[in-house]
This record gives C-alpha cells, structure tokens and sequence, in this order.
C-alpha cells in the first residue's frame, strides 16, 4: 500500500487500499520526508502522530508534507525550506464511512419492576443501530491506543458492551418515567428508541463517534417465565371478569355460595334459600337491606287470618281490615294497651298518648299495631315490621288505620264513604268530592 523510493528507505507516496470494514488502520513505517506524498482517498482522514500526540489532519486529496502543509510539526522540528529532510512520525488513516447493521441484544435477561403491577419481570431486548466516525482525533486518541488497527469486529464488540452498560438504566427510566407495564412495552418501541438514542449519544461522542439510525426490533419476556405466567393469566382472569361485569370480590362470593350450595350440612330450608339469595343479591348494594326484606319475605305473618277472605289481621282486630268479617269475642279479656313507649330518636321513656317526647321534642309517630316509637319517614315499624304508610282514622270511632284498610279493626265500620250528592265514593278526611266538587264539609 505505500511504495519507498531512495537507499535510504525514505517512503515516497503513503495511502491506505485495504478492505472497508477497517475502521483506523496505522502505516507500518514511520520513516518520512518532507517530500512524501500523502494520498487520502474519499471517506477517509489521516492524521499526523509525532511523539503520541495528534498533530496535523488531512482530507481526501493528494498533500505533500512540506513546511505548508504541516505547520504543527515545524514547531516541533527544523525542516529547512526546499529541502528534502527525514523525519519520524506515524500516519493514521480514518475510515468515516456509516456502519448500519451492528446488532445488539441482552445476553441475559435484565429484572425490571412493572410499574403498573409491581411484579418483578425478566426482560429480554434486542435491535440494530449505525455508528460513524465524526471525530479522527479523538476517536485515535481515545480508542487507539499501541494497536496497529482497528477493524469492524473490534469497534462493534466494543461500543456494543457501551451501549449494553447503559441499556438497563435506559429502558428502566422510560417505564418508570411513563408508567407502562412491561407486558406493554412493544407498543412504544418507537419511543423508547428514540429515549435510548437521545440519551446514548452524548456517550459515544465521548469516542467521537455518532450513533445512527438506533432501532428496537422487540422487548419481550420469556414465556417459561412462572412470574410472567402468572401475570398473564391474572390480566386474562380480570379482562374475563370485565366483559362478565363482575369484580375479584364477587367472584369470591359467587365461589362461597357455590360450596354452601354443595355443602348438605348448610340445611335446606326457606331460610337457607332466602340466605343464598340475600347473598347473591347483595353483591351489588347493600346486603344487610337485602337479608332484612328476604326475611321479612319468609317471614310467617303474626296475628289471624280471616275466615272469609284469608287476609291476615292483628290478634287483637275484632274485624277483617279488608272485607268487615266479625271475628268471635275473644274468650279472655284483652290486654290493656301499653302505657309509656320507647322514644326512637334518644330513646327515653315517654307516655305512650304523648304528641312528641319530653325529653327531645321528637314528634311521636306510632305504629298502628304495637304503638313504637318510629321515625318520621319510616316505611316499617322498627319493632313488628307493620307498613307505616299514610294512615285514616275511623270515622265512627277515630281509630288509627292503615290507608289500604277497608274496615276499622275496632268496630267494622267501612272506611267507604259515599258523596251525599252524585253516591260517588269518597275517603276519609277529603273536603271535596272529586267527581262533582260537592262540599263535604257541609255533610
């Protein structure tokens, strides 16, 4: 590749022709003139070495080493003018051409926490980029060292272990930065080549070296992996329970009913039922609302069922509430009413004809059946379970009843009243009749 030319061994023309995977490749002699021929051919520099120190750098072209051409190396040594002096020195030649199939990948796979589940994961990661040298200098100064080349195996082996020491700080810093699951990963490639491209090229500038065209071909975790096993069919379980409408919980209770459902020793009753049901239910409100009406359902009513038309009446009704049938007299003398109820708002003592309670002023609302104390806008009584909707009063005897009641439970009156006028019927405590507006107030 270069040709001497006197006794002397004086070389005459210095070029590099060898193969282009050769990245920095250095001329074997280093005996010189300043009447050489340097010859640099495209894509390539040469650089002037004298004493380990870079001095003087050539482009592509044909240069002569005269006092011109090297006006670093004059300072180090007297070459007279027009002359042809030997002097020592080493010419390196650069190759700057663009590399762009260096492969990388992770020789073992590197333990990442998923941000999003918290799982520790093995990850797996492989690609391609390009280098180029930008800088001869600092390249050969850098990297060079007593080696007489530097070709494309050496500068791929070693800028590959650079990026790979960097390679788990990037990706780690991208999910944790956007919180994306590992699992997710291939669906950002792009982004996260561009994030380790912008973060690694300030490291390979360090070399004078630019990165190229970085790529992430996959990010991905072992499939014989128990952790990743495990992960994949919880994400499965919870897309399955999404579609269904239905949450972990649920599905919990749905496995307890079942094995109570299996289990003979749970009983087999209406109760039992009416739990199963409550539990069930209950999955999506309240189920301690729900278990309250389903026992209230299978509940047995208390009091008497009329003979005439089955309708359940309290104990103490002498009359069917809902078609006037008149029981017996009853053999034994009724118990006499309660004289002091429960207060339900504090729960004091007060007399059971009282208008509101002497301890707190709450209004006394009782119950038509057993006289507690209720609140206000009660549904049931708190005590019997007995229907507090809009209430009567007899107009016979002034009786507190309930709204659907027909009859007075006290003395059979019928709670149907006829407008005097048009014989349409009317309810108790209505001042107009509402098919003529006939005053009621007047009888």
């Amino acid at each position: 590749m270069a040709r001497g030319g006197c006794a002397a061994a004086i070389i005459d023309v210095v070029k590099y022709d060898g193969p282009a995977n050769v990245f920095a490749w250095k001329h074997p002699n280093s005996e010189l003139s300043t009447w050489t021929q340097l010859i640099v051919n495209e894509t390539q520099e040469a650089v002037l070495f004298k004493g380990g120190e870079a001095l003087d750098l050539f482009g592509a072209g044909r240069h002569t080493l005269s006092t011109p051409n090297i006006p670093l190396l004059q300072s180090l040594i007297n070459i007279p003018f027009g002359g042809r002096s030997p002097f020592a020195a080493e010419i390196w030649f650069v190759n700057k051409l663009n590399t762009l199939d260096i492969k990388w990948g992770t020789a073992s796979p590197l333990q990442l926490q998923d941000p999003k589940y918290n799982v520790i994961l093995p990850v797996r990661s492989f690609g391609q980029f390009g280098l180029q040298i930008e800088d001869a200098r600092k390249f050969l100064l850098k990297l060079i060292g007593t080696l007489p080349i530097f070709d494309k195996e050496a500068m791929t082996k070693y800028f590959r272990g650079v990026l790979m020491m960097n390679i788990r700080e990037l990706i780690t810093s991208y999910i944790v930065h956007k919180r994306i699951s590992i699992l997710e990963m291939n669906a950002f490639i792009g982004e996260i080549a561009s994030h380790v491209m912008e973060r690694s090229a300030s490291v390979f500038a360090e070399y004078g070296v630019r990165l190229l065209d970085f790529y992430v071909e996959s990010i991905n975790v072992p499939d014989d992996d128990p952790a990743t096993a495990r992960l994949k069919e919880a994400l499965a379980k919870k897309a399955e329970m999404d579609i269904m409408g239905y949450t972990y919980q649920q599905e919990r209770t749905f496995d307890t009913l079942e094995g109570a459902a299996r289990n003979d020793g749970m009983g087999g009753g209406v109760m039992n039922a009416g739990m199963g049901l409550g539990m069930g239910f209950g999955l999506g409100g309240n189920l301690g609302q729900v278990m309250s009406m389903l026992t209230n359902q299978f509940q047995v009513p208390s009091g008497k069922s009329c003979p005439s038309c089955h309708a359940m009446n309290e104990g103490e009704a002498q009359f069917c509430a809902s078609c006037g049938y008149r029981y017996a007299p009853p053999a034994a003398a009724q118990t006499s009413a309660p004289q002091t109820v429960t207060c339900s708002h504090c729960g004091n003592s007060m007399p059971a004809r009282a208008k509101f309670c002497p301890h707190c002023g709450d209004l006394y609302s009782a119950c038509p059946k057993c006289g507690a104390d209720n609140p206000e806008n009660a549904a049931r009584c708190g005590q019997c379970g007995t229907s507090l909707g809009p209430q009567i009063n007899c107009h016979s005897c002034g009786e507190p009843l309930s709204g659907e009641a027909k009859f007075c439970m006290n003395c059979g009156t019928s709670t149907s009243l006829t407008c005097s006028r048009c014989q349409h019927d009317i309810k108790p405590n209505q001042k107009f009749c509402l098919e003529c507006g006939n005053d009621l107030s007047r009888g």
